[in-house]
């Protein structure tokens, strides 16, 4: 049999991500760590079988590649303008804060400035991926917090593809690889007669940017929307897919090629253009599966690079590491925000989603170690943090829930202290997101709809033309505003959460309605409205058969699966429109 250490390194990597990334999961920790773990075992400092780090780096450069078309993809201005007043300078000072603390730290281990600065900034900037599950899986995503933890992480990820671009430029000043080993400005150093030193090199990599960014918002705003239109018209979902991952790769390319920047900008650029493309959804659910792939391959990798001895041989930088980022960072965020005049609830869920570190980290980390800036040290203390401050994160997010009262009372005292003219001053108003306790609802014999989303709004309508006393539950904050003008009694929060169904008087109500589309979470809020109230009538919803078994196995009544209703629905119009019967065969013949 041949060797292919190509196709054994795909189906290692794979597999055991698969198995590791299963494992995390069932432990409510991001798959990432899973991936992660995985790539630690098919590395050099584990006994067993060993991947090809070449082809392992190679790979990881394509998951760049398509990790950083996703961040373009899902960038999205209109968000990051709606916080800009917090988010801009907050993530900025947050970010700046959280260098220093790394680059201190890289000081005191005897690195050069360049690589305690690649250090520091690698350390300031949180996981995109963590972040957002953490923010879906509290069903954060729509409400203010979660509004400025994204603003703040698209400023972040802004930061960090800005530094991408001028590290390189800057790393043989800073004790780096070779000096101005950029071919224009050495061509311009000869033509000049002169070096043109640190300030120079930074002013030609700023122009190449320009330039690339110029060429892609004049021809490349045009080009790739029209490319993907027609793409489109083809009617072949093969061909479509096919151009998306053309375009990611190709722009890429051509961008490190042409202009000189790095291919993670070029990618990044290539998905922020698409994303303004009426194509754009289509072209992010058609390119998933592949950047999913390629994105474990990265973090395959990267787990392949870390030292995992290094925790033991020297834990105290690693124990340092961990704070600066679980405890620097979000103490930081924390204090910027209450400087904002948010409240204490929106500063600890921003300071929670911040206390962690992911794929930019790793980025940051390879092109320090690249560019010899960084000590390979370095690099197993960043994997090293990123991993445990992963795993902390729930930690971290459960310790903000319960210090959130305590920090409540103790700020609420301190903006009501009397002011020098003897007047108090009021505190500031709670945030849509911040509500205050809710009594208990005074409605018995009631529908309780969960989700006032497409379903459960024509639920509620009906229900409501019925007259029956109705109740409804969401924690999006403009559904709320609507189903509160609309005159109808809604609960803000989870339903999966206990306190909040207790609100609800399950026990005293007819109906329940279980409207979201998650199954999972539907069936944790079915289970417990069972268990409050044996009797109660409870109507889901279900996209499969596994699904409608899942929630009837946790005591639903009734499931309705909507590709069902749908067939039932044209069966009727066919039945409906039926033309009336001919008579005998002879009949017919006469006529």
């Amino acid at each position: 049999m041949h060797d292919t250490p190509l196709i054994t390194m795909l189906v290692a990597g794979f597999v055991l991500a698969f198995l590791f990334g299963t494992i995390a999961n069932r432990f409510k920790l991001p798959p990432l760590v899973g991936y992660l773990l995985a790539g630690i075992i098919v590395g050099p400092y584990t006994p067993g079988y060993v991947a090809d780090p070449h082809l392992a780096l190679e790979l990881a450069e394509i998951g760049v590649i398509l990790l950083m078309f996703g961040v373009g993809l899902h960038f999205s201005l209109k968000d990051l303008l709606s916080v800009r007043f917090i988010a801009v300078p907050g993530a900025i000072a947050q970010i700046a804060f959280a260098t220093l603390l790394g680059w201190g730290l890289g000081q005191a281990m005897g690195w050069s400035h360049g690589g305690s600065l690649v250090f520091g900034l690698a350390l300031s900037v949180a996981s995109t991926v963590v972040l957002l599950k953490a923010l879906q899986e509290r069903r954060m995503v729509e409400t203010e917090k979660g509004r400025i933890a994204v603003g703040w992480l698209i400023v972040e990820d802004l930061a960090m593809v800005m530094a991408l671009v001028l590290i390189p430029a800057v790393a043989g000043v800073t004790g780096g690889a070779q000096a101005h080993s950029d071919p224009v400005a050495l061509t311009l150093s000869q033509i000049l007669g002169f070096d043109l030193g640190i300030t120079g090199v930074i002013l030609v990599t700023l122009v190449k940017v320009a330039g690339f960014i110029g060429f892609m918002l004049v021809f490349g705003r045009k080009l790739i929307p029209w490319i993907l239109h027609h793409i489109a018209h083809t009617g072949s979902r093969e061909l479509f897919r096919l151009g998306v991952l053309a375009i990611a790769l190709g722009v890429a390319f051509g961008a490190a090629k042409l202009f000189g920047v790095s291919l993670a900008l070029g990618a990044f650029f290539a998905g922020m253009i698409l994303s303004e493309s009426p194509l754009s959804h289509r072209a992010a659910q058609e390119s998933l599966p592949l950047r999913d792939a390629f994105s474990v391959l990265f973090f395959v990798s990267v787990g392949m690079l870390f030292d995992p001895l290094s925790i033991l041989r020297d834990p105290l930088p690693v124990v340092a590491t961990v704070v600066i980022i679980v405890i620097g960072k979000s103490v930081a965020a924390f204090l910027i925000v209450l400087a904002f005049r948010r409240t204490a609830g929106t500063a600890l869920t921003i300071s929670a989603s911040l206390a962690q570190i992911g794929e930019f980290s790793f980025i940051l980390a390879e092109l320090g170690v690249g560019l010899q800036l960084l000590p390979s040290e370095g690099r197993d203390l960043i994997l090293a943090g990123a991993i445990i401050s992963i795993i902390l994160n729930p930690l971290v997010f459960w310790l903000c829930d319960r210090a959130r009262p305590w920090f409540d009372a103790r700020l609420s005292r301190e903006e009501a202290q009397p002011s020098p003219a003897g007047l108090v001053e009021p505190a500031p108003p709670p945030e849509p997101d911040d509500v205050p306790e809710q009594p208990p609802t005074l409605l018995t014999d009631h529908t309780i709809v969960v989700g006032h989303g497409r379903v459960g709004s024509i639920v509620t309508q009906a229900v409501r033309s019925l007259g029956t006393p109705l109740l409804v539950i969401e924690d999006a904050d403009k559904r709320i505003e609507a189903i509160r003008q609309e005159g109808v009694e809604v609960l803000t929060g989870n339903a999966v959460s206990a306190d909040v169904l207790r609100l609800a008087n399950l026990t005293g109500a007819h109906t329940i309605v279980v409207a979201i589309p998650d199954a999972f979470e539907a069936g944790q809020v079915t289970a417990q409205a069972r268990a409050a109230n044996p009797s109660i009538c409870i109507i889901a919803r279900a996209h499969s058969d596994d699904e409608i078994e899942h929630l009837k196995k946790f005591g639903a009544d009734v499931v309705v699966m909507g590709e069902r209703e749908i067939a039932r629905g044209m069966v009727d119009f066919i039945k409906s429109h039926r033309p009336e019967k001919a008579g005998p065969a002879e009949e017919v013949g006469h006529a």
